[in-house]
């Protein structure tokens, strides 16, 4: 061992530099990564809200892109689309980090500011907010369900992703009633009854939330988008992995909510199981970003029913399963 770290004082201040420089890298990913969003507790000024573009009609089975989506993005939501694959793997870096205990405890040390990551489930964000408020049990459950609750006829999908200011020690109620008006402003607000008429919010949330978990950045949301409503046009099983994943999550421990899928688990009984059933899962499987909401409701038309991704987050689609097989074997040797 080198001298330098014999002193168990000196192990001691390294190890809390090495804490602090952490804490301070990640603190200041999260302000660089929400800097479009204000604090949850200053009041903005009132503005006009335009609803969500829509380019896809279920009713007639088409897609007809909407040549607006782009500057909406960046007018209406503050969002610069050609930034979005950056913000997405910091924020998944993010995501991993700010579970683990010693990441919580610290952030709880500094400041009570809880993080809702898209992506995630409901039963991750509250097993997350409760380390960092130290909830009990019970208050875990409270928090869930005040949100699940607040709007019935959506049943998931209402923890809006964000970075919320709180009271330390701040309740349930407290911290639900945040991320309620939050989802109530940015997506309730925009999805008013002409885009209610052509998609139900439901189905959006349940899209999106399948883009959020099977995409790598708002392009490729919208692509995979165009690849999901071409399936369900044809009444063909989505066959996605993220879902499953969820059905299989579902039965195991809270620490694999997204395990990974193996060939058997195509067989497991369950109505997110998109292998074996049809049509949309019956509700959103993560909470899903506005980024996401968009996408799914403007697909880009493409002729693709088949996609995958290499490790290195590139793209294939094609239009036929042989085709598809053919890019798998071509790259991994292998494909079914």
């Amino acid at each position: 061992m080198p001298a330098l770290f014999r002193s168990p004082l000196t192990v001691f201040s390294f190890l809390l530099v090495v804490a602090l420089f952490v804490v301070t890298a990640i603190f200041t990913l999260e302000v660089h990564l929400t800097a479009r969003s204000p604090d949850r507790n200053v009041v903005a000024p009132v503005v006009a809200i335009i609803p969500f573009p829509v380019g896809v009609d279920p009713k007639y089975k088409s897609i007809i892109e909407n040549l607006a989506v782009d500057s909406y993005m960046i007018d209406n939501l503050a969002i610069d689309i050609l930034s979005e694959t950056e913000k997405n793997l910091a924020e998944r870096l993010l995501s991993k980090l700010q579970k683990a205990n010693v990441f919580q405890q610290l952030a709880a040390a500094i400041a009570s500011t809880l993080v809702v990551y898209p992506g995630q489930r409901k039963e991750e964000v509250a097993k997350n907010f409760a380390e960092v408020l130290g909830w009990e049990d019970n208050e875990r459950v409270v928090f869930q369900d005040l949100i699940t609750s607040s709007i019935p006829e959506l049943s998931e999908g209402k923890f809006f992703p964000g970075r919320y200011s709180v009271p330390r020690g701040a309740t349930p109620e407290v911290v639900a009633a945040l991320i309620i008006s939050e989802f109530s402003t940015e997506v309730m607000d925009r999805y008013d009854a002409s885009v209610e008429d052509v998609v139900p919010l439901q189905d959006t949330l349940i899209i999106a939330s399948l883009l959020e978990r099977e995409a790598y950045d708002f392009v490729d949301m919208r692509i995979i988008s165009g690849i999901i409503w071409n399936r369900l046009f044809i009444n063909m099983p989505l066959q996605l992995d993220a879902s499953l994943q969820y059905a299989k999550g579902s039965l195991l421990s809270e620490r694999k909510w997204w395990p990974q899928i193996k060939p058997s688990d195509k067989y497991i009984e369950s109505p997110f199981n998109t292998y074996q059933e049809t049509g949309l899962p019956p509700a959103p499987i993560a909470n899903p970003s506005l980024e996401a909401v968009v996408a799914a409701l403007n697909p880009k038309v493409t002729s693709c029913l088949f996609y995958f991704h290499e490790d290195d987050g590139t793209f294939h689609c094609s239009d036929t399963y042989e085709e598809h097989v053919a890019w798998l074997r071509a790259l991994y040797g292998q494909g079914s």
